[in-house]
């Protein structure tokens, strides 16, 4: 039996055959250990704990998938002794905290061969809100904790200016200079269709995604961030009309022609092919859109997308779970979502409930005013306020409810999540590792309970 070699392991795909995989990391610690998976009946989601600086061989041997009692309410703890079941049961009603952190766990992004860790480092404040001194410490922090992968944007930092647009690279770009290369998975955005923002360009009376406008966004890019290949590149929003960053609902009469998909995929193979790019993702698209991409790379032979980056959190649900779950299904096109904005743009932390203090005059939300402004213009507050009263009920901060809610929905590879400081990017690591896996059912049926009463509130 060959061994194949990870930097971080998946064991989604080893409940069929007996393998025998190595995974590396930087020390050379050897731990052998014999894993043992659990799988919802969806198949969704396997992730593993690798503890830091050491090197694990793992063997897992065939066993079938574990029905969950519970899909809805995700990774119930089904493999366990129902003693032990009921003493949690018992306990979590009070507390879902744990009295130990657990590691930061890794998955597989889709069908490519990044294994990424269950926090993404967003980093659209660099050089807006963030120094390239504090965007340095802040980037060393996360991978110092385990975080694998970062994500920018040829637009960045947001809010998004000529004077500014490209800064969050090159901050980036001078901190990898210190770093191992083959150590860092570097996500980017090209732009989709715009108007306005043409100023990226050389020579651009509208941005297009098309051949000309890629190649140009991947060399300003790569010279930007110091570094001959990208590993992920996502289309930012798509090339046709869809209804964007807040707005919830599709107006046909907004439809306009657009660059094919075939195009599109053609133009992305490039780019591979010169191995400027190792994989390709979508990003604020529908359902539609990642069907088509799919079913034109099957058709022709052209690049699968492998992700897609889309907004998710306790207030932002609708559009990813009414059918983009089903679309993005391992057993259907498996891509992997990368949830942006788990806080809502910091609103599920309840810092802007009251718009007079201190603390919320510091955020975003009122530093740019037109920023998100849906979360505070709508019953988003009011359904925050029933969340974070959830919260306090079990022991949780808001920052750790929303951010274990999301952690442990089965169709999440990654959160993505950004910080103006290295106390801010502790807190919201700590959340992710401090709280219950998975939620206890209890707090998740109070969820859903606020969920079948609000839905998405900032749309209302």
């Amino acid at each position: 039996m060959n061994n194949h070699i990870y930097r971080f392991l998946n064991p989604f795909h080893f409940h069929t055959h007996t393998h025998t995989h190595t995974v590396l990391r930087e020390s050379s610690v050897i731990v052998s250990a014999k894993a043992t998976m659990a799988a919802t009946a969806s198949s969704w989601s396997c992730s593993t704990t690798v503890p830091s600086n050491s090197i694990i061989r793992l063997s897992f041997s065939p066993r079938p998938l574990t029905s969950s009692p519970n899909s809805a309410s995700n990774f119930h703890l089904f493999t366990q002794k129902k003693n032990k079941k009921n003493i949690k049961k018992v306990n979590s009603a009070v507390n879902a905290k744990l009295a130990q952190k657990t590691q930061l766990q890794y998955r597989k992004l889709g069908e490519s061969d990044l294994n990424i860790s269950e926090i993404t480092l967003g980093t659209m404040t660099f050089g807006e809100q963030n120094t390239e001194k504090e965007a340095h410490e802040i980037l060393s922090y996360a991978f110092d904790q385990g975080v694998n992968i970062l994500d920018t944007a040829e637009m960045y930092p947001v809010p998004v200016k000529k004077d500014t647009q490209g800064r969050t690279d090159l901050y980036i770009g001078s901190w990898l200079k210190s770093q191992p290369r083959d150590k860092v998975i570097l996500a980017t955005k090209v732009c989709g269709y715009s108007e306005r923002a043409t100023y990226v360009r050389d020579n651009a009376e509208v941005l297009r995604v098309d051949a000309a406008n890629i190649k140009e966004s991947v060399e300003k890019s790569l010279k930007r961030l110091n570094t001959d290949y990208i590993d992920l590149l996502q289309i930012h929003w798509p090339d046709r009309y869809v209804a964007l960053f807040g707005e919830f609902f599709y107006d046909p009469s907004r439809w306009r022609p657009s660059v094919p998909f075939v195009e599109q995929l053609r133009a992305l193979k490039e780019v591979i092919y010169e191995g400027k790019v190792r994989y390709i993702g979508v990003s604020n698209e529908t359902s539609y859109g990642v069907m088509e991409f799919v079913q034109s790379a099957k058709d022709l032979g052209l690049p699968k997308i492998v992700s897609i980056q889309n907004s998710y959190s306790l207030l932002v649900r609708c559009k990813f779970e009414i059918d983009l779950v089903e679309v993005c299904h391992p057993n259907n096109c498996n891509v992997g979502l990368l949830a942006y904005s788990p806080l809502a743009g910091g609103s599920l932390t309840g810092k802007y409930l009251d718009l007079d203090s201190e603390v919320a005059k510091k955020g975003r939300l009122n530093l740019f005013p037109s920023y998100m402004e849906r979360y505070n213009t709508s019953t988003s507050r009011e359904a925050t306020v029933k969340y974070i009263e959830v919260g306090k009920k079990y022991g949780l901060t808001p920052v750790e409810l929303a951010l274990a809610f999301v952690r442990d929905r089965p169709f999440v590879t990654s959160s993505i999540i950004g910080a103006t400081s290295v106390d801010q990017l502790k807190e919201d690591i700590d959340a992710v590792l401090s709280v219950e896996r998975p939620l206890p059912s209890e707090l998740m049926d109070e969820i859903e309970s606020i969920f079948k009463r609000y839905k998405d509130p900032s749309i209302l």
